[in-house]
């Protein structure tokens, strides 16, 4: 046993002050890559294993950067990768991150009831573009975590990593990795980089360098109802850690906190607008969704901008305001007569027709509604496709936590899922047990009420998880307060 100073943690000390129990939505263990080689010999084989270890050790892990010089990174335009992504000069978590029976006799330390775990290196392989490699890695890291949290599970359940490459991919690993391992939640790639199909047929070697983001629910390629359909069935609530680094612009050689700067929240903005414009809440309403790392603000911006551009684009105001037939050309050819001067003169000789439009009309545009697939016909539509069906992975020193449940903030007096999630085992906690005590700081500011606190640290994950399994938290140190959230 470690030993440790016995005067409470700040931790400690904010739990002490609850009135109900704490669940962290998103810590970390970090895989120990020696463990998890001999998994991945296990379930695929010497000569997978092989190419994993080759390519960890001699490629600088799935980017491929470091075996680069500069002027390769700058003419191919490389990604910086994540480095120096772990705690260092606090051993204890770092030690923590990589075992879970540490991490388990430290969760009080942390104020921590209940805390459901995440991969790290399964963050960039669940969407790692080698499907061999792909499908290994999640199979070997879920089959880890099975023999790993066996023993652990009043406190701590670990997530399965499911590769969404293909909705056949997603389905046999979530089925072997519930059924056959018993994991009760998984974590999804809710993004996939796929290559332009014109590119790929006429310039196959340019393939990798035209690439389009497909964010499964709206123009994907694949029908991912089945996946979504399955999910229900077994019982699980998806969960995205999905990047954006390396899209737009948000690919620098270099600087690898100019890539990583807002790209969660890009990621999960990109993905949860699929599923809601492409209908998939619509489809599956009781379907719940968690967009974990990126916070809630952009799930704020989000909604309000959905009922924005709803107003103003829903297939009845643009019949009513935008269909170009509905101006009245002898009018507006006669103000740019009187009005036009010079650009008068230019709209006479380009010939007749409006001046300002092509001429189309929306009898000649398809598709004109785009909320089509959502099935939006009132904001109160767009309300109860949005918020009860996405929960918000906010760490704890995330600034904009409070305007999650502002109702002044959101278009008909909405609060969003935000939900404590820590983060812990990666670089951005330096201290773990310090996490629950910088989130409760805004509770002392005046920044949220304590019931917000006990909504974000505690009900809104028992709605997430609850919500897809009655029985998820049977068993656990929290069954009873759980039983208890409505």
């Amino acid at each position: 046993m470690v030993k440790r100073k016995s005067t409470l943690s700040p931790a400690q000390q904010v739990r002490e002050k609850l009135n109900h129990p704490v669940i962290d939505g998103d810590g970390h263990i970090v895989e120990m890559n020696p463990v998890l080689l001999d998994y991945l010999k296990m379930v695929a084989g010497a000569r997978v294993a092989n190419r994993y270890e080759k390519l960890m050790t001699k490629g600088g892990g799935p980017w491929g950067w470091y075996k680069q010089s500069q002027s390769q990174r700058q003419s191919r335009r490389t990604l910086r990768p994540p480095f120096w992504i772990m705690p260092s000069r606090n051993t204890l978590d770092r030690a923590t991150a990589l075992l879970p029976n540490l991490m388990r006799e430290r969760l009080d330390e942390f104020g921590l009831d209940f805390a459901v775990i995440y991969t790290s290196m399964g963050l960039p392989f669940v969407s790692y573009g080698d499907e061999e490699l792909r499908r290994a890695v999640c199979r070997a890291i879920n089959t880890m975590y099975a023999d790993l949290y066996a023993e652990h599970g009043a406190r701590m359940t670990p997530a399965a990593v499911i590769p969404m490459h293909t909705p056949k991919e997603a389905i046999e690993e979530s089925e072997y990795a519930v059924r056959e391992l018993g994991l009760k939640t998984v974590m999804i790639a809710g993004t996939v980089t796929r290559p332009v199909p014109y590119v790929a047929r006429t310039a196959p070697k340019a393939a990798a360098h035209a690439t389009w983001v497909d964010s499964l629910g709206i123009d994907s390629p694949h029908d991912y109802d089945p996946v979504w359909a399955k999910f229900i069935e077994l019982k699980v609530a998806p969960a995205t850690h999905s990047n954006s680094m390396g899209w737009g612009a948000r690919r620098t050689t270099n600087n690898y906190m100019y890539n990583h700067i807002g790209h969660f929240a890009a990621a999960g903005d990109a993905f949860a607008k699929a599923l809601f414009m492409g209908g998939v809440t619509k489809r599956f309403p009781k379907l719940n969704f968690a967009f974990l790392e990126g916070g809630a603000a952009w799930g704020s911006t989000l909604f309000n901008d959905i009922v924005e551009h709803w107003e103003k684009r829903n297939i009845k105001a643009l019949r009513r305001n935008l269909d170009p037939a509905r101006t009245n050309s002898k009018q507006l050819n006669r103000l740019i007569a009187e009005y036009g001067g010079i650009l008068a003169k230019q709209a006479r000789g380009a010939g007749k027709g409006d001046a300002t439009y092509g001429g189309a009309t929306a009898g000649e545009e398809p598709d004109i509604d785009d909320f089509a697939a959502a099935g939006v016909r009132s904001v109160k539509d767009i309300e109860k496709r949005f918020v009860p069906n996405f929960y918000f992975g906010c760490e704890s020193d995330d600034r904009m936590i409070p305007i999650a449940f502002k109702p002044e903030h959101h278009v008909g007096g909405a609060t969003l899922n935000a939900m404590f999630s820590s983060d812990i085992g990666h670089w951005d906690v330096p201290n773990m047990n310090k996490v629950l005590a910088e989130s409760y700081g805004f509770v002392e500011k005046g920044l949220m009420t304590k019931k917000d606190f006990r909504r974000f640290t505690f009900d809104n994950a028992v709605r997430l998880h609850r919500g897809m399994n009655p029985d998820f938290f049977k068993g656990t140190s929290v069954e009873k307060a759980a039983a208890k959230v409505q």
